[in-house]
């Protein structure tokens, strides 16, 4: 039953921290911040301490989050996200209205110094910059925690399937074979041997081996094979033997030292492999339909759950280094296009016009929910799939 909480539990989790770089930031450059929100939209829960300057916000639509920074300028972004700093009319206040507390919560009127415009821009950049920075970071604890705490994951270098009609075979590799070497380079685990045969291809290769006790070294002419990356999806030319290694995995124990580094390492990979999608598909080399949405990463969340902690820490890891990623995409509703958006306007030396902001607001605000209605679409166009097959 705890599975199912999972999707909750994960996003909640990724988005949380994500928001929270933002108010923190804020709070600490002064700006003043009246909402903070996980979703979009109108309110289905809010609750605002007494005494606090901050009303917390459950949106209706749950696409997100957002910290709502008082805005001297921005009024339709306000309107999207549910709040607004223009004085609330008599008949219009809510039961929580606080007569010592600023728009929109009270009567009086947010100082000069706590507009959000009001800050140089490099403080504004601090602002946008720290909900990508708690996510990264956030990639990176997890990730060092699964090392820390599993180890690291190592698949054996030792062959369990040799392919009927491809290289391995017509140069006498056996099952049980536990290679050790690749042209004099040392082979600690079956992912150092697959990456020096790819980097390969349509070549000559020296594998060391040891069998029955014995050393021995056999040569090899691999394939040279099309195949996908499989973190771009962008076609490549690997080399290829037809091997394939035992199927279990060992958990090697590391210190905290090197579980931080792999764990800096593993995010690196990670955010390399999203920025790798996402310039795929702006390029046209990796479809849209490829692209999972809220339902795949509920499924996902849930089997994760499912087969215990550390695939559901992967998961978690692998969500936030693609929120961090994505919101640096220049789209104006995400915080890659306000970066964009403040960087011109101090360059230009003055603030965009009102209409030109709300157009661009808008029309960023039209993207992410076309793109939101596609993932979904891909979503359950691949349960229907699954069902009928």
């Amino acid at each position: 039953m705890l599975a199912w909480l999972a999707p909750v539990l994960v996003l909640g989790l990724v988005i949380f921290v994500h928001e929270l770089g933002h108010f923190v930031a804020a709070k600490v450059m002064g700006v003043y911040a009246p909402r903070f929100s996980l979703g979009w939209g109108a309110p289905i829960w809010r609750w605002r301490p007494r005494g606090s300057e901050t009303e917390y916000v459950i949106g209706w639509l749950p696409l997100g989050g957002y910290v709502r920074m008082a805005s001297r300028d921005d009024e339709t972004m306000a309107q999207i996200e549910g709040g607004s700093e223009k004085q609330v009319p008599e008949g219009e206040r809510p039961a929580t209205w606080d007569p010592e507390a600023m728009v929109p919560h009270g009567p009086k009127p947010v100082p000069p110094g706590r507009w959000f415009e009001s800050k140089p821009v490099a403080a504004r950049v601090f602002i946008m910059l720290a909900g990508v920075t708690m996510n990264a970071l956030l990639t990176v604890v997890v990730a060092t925690t699964i090392y820390g705490g599993y180890g690291r994951q190592v698949v054996p270098a030792v062959v369990d399937t040799v392919v009927a009609g491809r290289p391995a075979e017509a140069a006498g590799f056996q099952r049980g074979d536990s290679i050790t070497s690749v042209d004099g380079h040392a082979v600690r685990q079956w992912t150092d041997f697959l990456n020096a045969v790819s980097d390969r291809p349509d070549a000559s290769i020296a594998v060391g081996l040891v069998r029955n006790g014995a050393p021995m070294t056999i040569a090899v002419h691999s394939q040279a094979v099309q195949e996908p990356d499989p973190a771009t999806g962008v076609p490549r030319t690997v080399g290829r033997i037809g091997m394939g290694p035992v199927n279990r995995a060992i958990h090697e124990p590391v210190g905290l030292g090197e579980a931080t580094v792999l764990g800096l390492r593993a995010t690196w990979t990670m955010a390399t492999a999203v920025t790798g999608v996402l310039g795929g598909l702006f390029q046209g080399t990796v479809g849209v339909q490829t692209l999972g949405g809220p339902i795949a990463i509920a499924r996902s969340s849930v089997a994760a759950a499912k087969n215990g902690f550390e695939p559901l820490l992967t998961l978690i890891a692998f969500l936030s280094i693609n929120l961090a990623v994505l919101n640096l995409l220049p789209i104006p509703v995400l915080d890659g296009g306000q970066i964009v958006l403040t960087v011109a306007e101090g360059i230009r030396g003055k603030p965009l016009t009102l209409r030109t902001r709300e157009w661009l607001m808008r029309a960023g605000v039209a993207f992410i929910l076309t793109l939101f209605v596609v993932v979904t679409f891909n979503d359950i166009k691949s349960l229907v799939l699954r069902f009928w097959q």
